[in-house]
């Protein structure tokens, strides 16, 4: 199958793929393509006659892999035996399975995830006698972090800073050695192994270095702009060898490799990723060739136009300025409501208005938010306005822990008979209640259930339920705790005096709630405190407080919506069963193919980037979430702190292909605290006459008076 390269690419992408030979270095701004031109290119390879074995592709997610793959099989209709389109980590496993050998260990070894991980460290602080016992959940990630910066280099004992975890990171160089020996011991490896293990095994053993590097000639890297130092060491290595001049040279007399990125899009620093290693390339590969793809086939000439206005206040980044060929465009509409409830109806109303005017789905919206602490008033707003939503790279609010643990408690007040959620809050928070005794009530439950699943008779059963329920858990529970005087019970009797307050407990709330439907919130707060959620948080949580106040914020917050879904003065049906009926459409959502209608897609920046959508919501664009005040406050004076954070909002802006809302709260709820918002100083970084500023009474008001509103929040600040 001969390619069609000058019908289907652009001339700075022809250039890209036509280059095979040599360093080269390719710029490539958002949605210009950059996907086509490494799978144009590695077609083109094989076209010319290049082995697949001899090419290597690497990115950083197993999605993206396969997409690529993908690609490169429908345009060159071969089977795709040898090639190697693979992460960086499946990359280094790949070798490590074949080598690892040659380290000391043997070849059938492990690979511990974050769990296996956590265990292994709170055993090597057992063996070096620091007590892994006073250290909670938080503190042990963190020093689970805090190896993982050591081992792949980015810190030394010497420099690595302080955490609450470990004040003094030195004082557990022990550990880590330590935990250094038990993965040995065990014949496992954690997740940084895979990269720091293939380089130790080529620096050591130059002539295993010498094989894959005369297999692999031909080297892309794709979202270079992410790739971490360790990352960039490998590379060198393959690309380079361990000496100057020591590489595989192409016809060029130089290396094969290409790295295609954009620094404006480098928003991972976080995780170990560096921008800088596109300066790096240049200065290990003299010879380089830079190609810019500059030509956007996203989004319109406006949300471009606002996109370059933002990243241009970023010093540290290549030249570069996005166009487009979809001249004009919308401008982006800037809201600023009073508070995170009507920044969400604002929202939820625009995607009703779209649908109705323009024919849209719910799959061609995408909310934005900078972090997933955010979602639970848009998806509140969402439900109310019967939107089907999916949160992506984060957690629904309604799936979180302390919620469905309400919840599911107000679903067995509702049906006694609802097992599922039962044995979800029978030792929620814990009241004796172990597993034998799950066991023997579930034994017992089972005995009076049909040959096929039905019941042994179809007399009614205890309050709540319509009859058949003799095979239920709660059935079970009353045989076994509510026996007649003088017969005698499987549980002892500490258990079935637990157990017996418990099932009052649930059937005085349902009295209460299901004989007068009004004031649901109140019952609701009053079954939290009566089942005493909040010490149970607090002790679950042990020194994070903070984290169990967040929490119990969320149960106030679910609470609150209840009350203001029972004032609304539209909702004609009032109740626990109408509210459980309402979420429903979230809880019991298991389907993600809703044909062409999807769903609205709820995500974080981070999560959003590498995806595109017709309209785009970025909420909370408000001075403290971005730029967020933690990320600035951890990275102290680094000036590429706020650097970062125009970048995140710059990836946001260039998501949306056709229209772009922004909203800025005046006020916004942290945790019991409601406080005054600023904007973002960024909005005032995209040009004026771009933007306009929404009126409650549906219409836009002209760019002059967005100027004079960022003067006059300014003034309120000042």
């Amino acid at each position: 199958m001969l390619l069609d390269l000058e019908g289907e690419l652009n001339s700075p992408q022809l250039e890209a793929v036509r280059t095979a030979e040599g360093p080269l270095l390719i710029i490539a701004g958002a949605g210009s393509g950059k996907t086509r031109v490494i799978t144009y290119r590695i077609a083109r390879m094989l076209e010319r006659g290049i082995p697949q074995h001899a090419i290597l592709a690497l990115t950083f997610t197993n999605k993206a892999a396969r997409e690529m793959e993908k690609r490169v099989r429908e345009l060159t209709g071969k089977k795709l035996q040898s090639l190697t389109v693979s992460t960086f980590h499946a990359f280094g496993v790949k070798i490590l399975r074949k080598e690892i050998e040659a380290l000391g260990y043997r070849e059938n070894f492990s690979i511990y995830d974050e769990t296996d991980r956590t265990e292994l460290i709170k055993e090597s602080l057992r063996e070096s006698r620091l007590g892994a016992d006073r250290l909670n959940r938080a503190c042990l990630y963190a020093l689970g972090e805090l190896f993982s910066n050591i081992k792949t280099g980015r810190y030394t004992w010497a420099d690595a800073p302080g955490t609450e975890a470990a004040p003094d990171p030195s004082a557990y160089e022990g550990v880590y050695r330590e935990y250094q020996h038990g993965l040995k011991v065990f014949n496992a490896l954690d997740f940084d192994d895979l990269l720091v293990l293939p380089i130790e095994l080529f620096e050591k053993h130059p002539e295993t270095l010498a094989k894959y590097r005369n297999r692999f000639r031909y080297i892309m890297v794709d979202e270079f702009q992410d790739t971490s130092l360790i990352q960039y060491r490998l590379l060198k290595l393959l690309a380079l060898g361990n000496s100057p001049g020591s590489g595989a040279a192409g016809e060029s007399g130089l290396p094969n490799i290409c790295a295609v990125g954009d620094d404006d899009q480098s928003i991972y620093s976080w995780r170990g990723a560096n921008y800088e290693n596109l300066l790096r390339f240049e200065e290990d590969f003299p010879g380089c060739r830079e190609i810019k793809l500059e030509q956007n086939y996203r989004s319109t000439t406006t949300i471009l136009e606002a996109a370059n206005g933002v990243i241009a206040h970023n010093t540290r980044r290549k030249e570069k300025t996005l166009w487009s060929g979809n001249t004009g465009g919308r401008p982006i509409v800037l809201h600023h409501p009073e508070n995170e409830s009507d920044e969400a109806g604002f929202i939820a109303a625009q995607i009703k208005e779209h649908m109705m005017r323009e024919g849209l789905h719910y799959g061609d919206f995408g909310i934005l938010l900078r972090t997933n602490s955010m979602t639970r008033a848009i998806e509140e707003a969402l439900l109310e306005s019967n939107i089907p939503y999916r949160v992506s790279g984060g957690q629904s609010f309604f799936s979180r822990k302390e919620i469905k643990d309400i919840i599911s408690y107000l679903k067995v007040i509702a049906n006694f008979h609802d097992d599922i959620n039962l044995m979800r809050i029978i030792n929620t928070p814990r009241r004796g209640i172990g597993k034998s005794t799950v066991e023997l009530i579930s034994g017992a439950a089972r005995k009076n259930q049909g040959p096929a699943g039905g019941n042994r008779d179809s007399t009614r059963g205890s309050q709540g339920s319509a009859g058949g329920n003799r095979g239920s858990l709660w059935s079970a529970m009353e045989r076994l705790v509510r026996l007649p005087e003088g017969v005698a019970s499987p549980l002892p009797a500490k258990t079935r005096g637990e157990l017996d307050v418990f099932m009052s407990m649930l059937e005085a709330f349902r009295e209460r709630i299901l004989s007068d439907p009004r004031n649901l919130a109140e019952k609701i707060r009053n079954l939290t405190d009566k089942i005493d959620y909040w010490s149970y948080l607090v002790a679950e949580f042990g020194r994070e407080e903070k984290t169990a106040r967040w929490k119990f914020a969320n149960i106030e917050y679910l609470i609150q919506s209840v009350e203001h879904w029972e004032n609304d003065p539209d909702n004609f049906e009032t109740g626990l069963y109408a509210w459980l009926n309402r979420i429903s459409l979230i809880t019991n959502s298991r389907d993600d193919d809703d044909g062409d209608t999807g769903k609205v897609n709820i995500m974080t920046i981070h999560a959003a980037k590498g995806l595109e959508f017709p309209v785009v919501f970025i909420a909370g664009a408000e001075e403290g979430i971005i730029p967020h005040t933690r990320s600035m406050e951890e990275d102290g004076e680094d000036p590429g702190a706020p650097e970062e954070e125009r970048r995140l909002f710059y990836v946001a802006i260039t998501r949306a292909r056709e229209k772009l809302y922004i909203t800025s709260c005046a006020r916004r709820r942290r945790l019991q605290d409601v406080i005054t918002c600023a904007p973002s100083p960024f909005l005032e970084e995209i040009p004026s006459h771009l933007v306009l500023l929404y009126n409650e009474g549906g219409e836009t008001e002209n760019s002059v008076e967005a100027v004079d509103f960022f003067a006059q929040i300014r003034g309120q600040f000042s």
